[in-house]
């Protein structure tokens, strides 16, 4: 069982454990043991960027000695998109890609994201490898000779890479005429995301594009989408765009303010590459906690749904297995395999841009393919985690659950992955039956977790 790595990468509060200088060292030394021998070329390369927390200073010199001390050139790319710096890992023949972001956590937390050489998100064996190194005694003394000591190297055109990578996603098509509101959560895509739009011809109204080392996902961003929703109607928009700190997921919303979230961003997507015979499969893959309006519209045009755990990494794995090439989580993770090795916020914002262009609709009609179920999700703290076959109350109130909704709605109770906390969403067609099942499931989860 993994104890530094959770279900994206290792995250904590930033100078307490494990999200120290003393630990980053570490996890610098273990990655290039373990994935140092990937790449192309005759030296080991890492490609090393950040989000725009202050704490990534201090955690990118850290993860650079100990990459250096262990033979590995460090190519640091600065702040930069998650998939941005997993692009550049496979374009630029890296042995392994390292993002330093806690994505859309406060500015007091961060995290280390490790890619493959193919920019892929690491599997749980890899992880657990070099968990294994990262705590064993011996890695202090593990060195490499003086003269194959790495260099590191600041790459100054790592954002022009991305940015031509990004634009030609759409193959460069023209926005001209539409008019955007983007707000950058005051991360990583704030000195590049508006270039992207601005050179494809689009009116940008930025938000939140100033960013201080504290002030990412501050009352900003894709967790705060009334931002935009305000902007939006301020400024007779067209749309507005929500960034998370990374910038690996996206959230909409349209000309009238109304939220669009990433059920939705993937239904319309789904059904514009099924008329143009792009949709890989006839199927796209999403998590347990996509509505189930969702699903209902993706049957009735005949396309077939995949369900994965929750988590991108799961849809990823999914996609990879099967050759799907759509995919993503209600949050605004999407992935286009087609493109993209991991979520994009960018890559996914310019899909529904060009779908808005081509099909010359604005992005309410575009969007209202699904009637949405109502659904109530509440998180709270626990006193203990104890597996759910274990228990006896709360499995027995979800059995109830499950009889009174049948095919018309559904629960998902599951623990937090790196919280001592306990999920429980309710949905079904009538607000009622939510309402009245979500207080007995929370009821008895807090009688029997005290």
């Amino acid at each position: 069982m993994k104890k530094l790595f959770g279900t994206d990468g290792i995250r904590g509060r930033a100078n307490s454990y494990p999200i120290t200088p003393e630990l980053a060292l570490q996890v610098g030394k273990a990655t290039a043991m373990v994935l140092g021998a990937g790449g192309s070329g005759d030296r080991r390369r890492v490609v090393l960027g950040k989000d725009t927390r202050i704490s990534g200073y201090m955690l990118e010199n850290a993860l650079t000695a100990g990459m250096l001390s262990m033979g590995m050139d460090v190519l640091a790319v600065g702040p930069m998109p998650t998939p941005a710096v997993a692009h550049l890992t496979k374009s630029m023949g890296a042995s392994c890609g390292i993002m330093i972001t806690a994505s859309h956590n406060p500015a007091c937390d961060n995290g280390i994201k490790i890619f493959a050489a193919d920019g892929f998100k690491l599997p749980d064996e890899v992880e657990l490898e070099i968990e294994k190194h990262i705590l064993s005694p011996d890695l202090a003394e593990e060195h490499v000779a003086c003269e194959r000591i790495g260099k590191a190297y600041r790459i100054d055109d790592a954002r022009g890479r991305y940015i031509e990578f990004a634009k030609s996603s759409i193959r460069n098509l023209s926005l001209r005429g539409l008019k955007i509101v983007l707000d950058c959560a005051n991360g990583a895509a704030s000195s590049i995301a508006p270039l992207i739009f601005r050179e494809l011809g689009a009116e940008v109204i930025e938000a939140a594009v100033h960013p201080d080392g504290l002030n990412i996902n501050a009352g900003c961003g894709a967790t705060h989408p009334e931002n935009i929703s305000r902007l939006v109607r301020e400024h007779g928009a067209d749309c507005g765009i929500a960034l998370d700190g990374d910038a690996d997921r996206v959230i909409f919303c349209d000309a009238d303010g109304v939220e669009v979230n990433g059920d939705r961003i993937i239904g319309m997507i789904a059904l514009d590459f099924k008329r143009r015979h792009l949709l890989a499969e006839n199927t796209v893959v999403v998590t347990g906690m996509s509505n189930l309006g969702l699903h209902r519209a993706m049957k009735a045009n005949g396309i077939h749904v995949e369900v994965t755990d929750v988590g991108d990494r799961y849809v990823i794995e999914r996609m990879r297995e099967h050759g799907f090439n759509v995919g993503g989580e209600q949050s605004g993770h999407i992935i286009f395999m087609d493109y993209a090795t991991t979520g994009d916020g960018i890559i996914s914002a310019l899909h529904v841009l060009q779908l808005m262009v081509r099909a010359n609709k604005p992005l309410n009609e575009l969007a209202s393919f699904m009637t949405v179920f109502p659904q109530e999700l509440r998180s709270f703290g626990i006193g203990r985690k104890v597996p759910l076959d274990q228990l006896s109350l709360l499995p027995r109130t979800m059995r109830e659950c499950a009889a009174a909704l049948g095919d018309s709605g559904r629960t998902i109770v599951r623990y937090s992955g790196t919280e001592n906390k306990i999920r429980i969403l309710v949905e079904a067609e009538r607000s009622e039956h939510v309402s009245e099942w979500i207080e007995k499931l929370c009821a008895a989860a807090r009688e029997e977790l005290k």
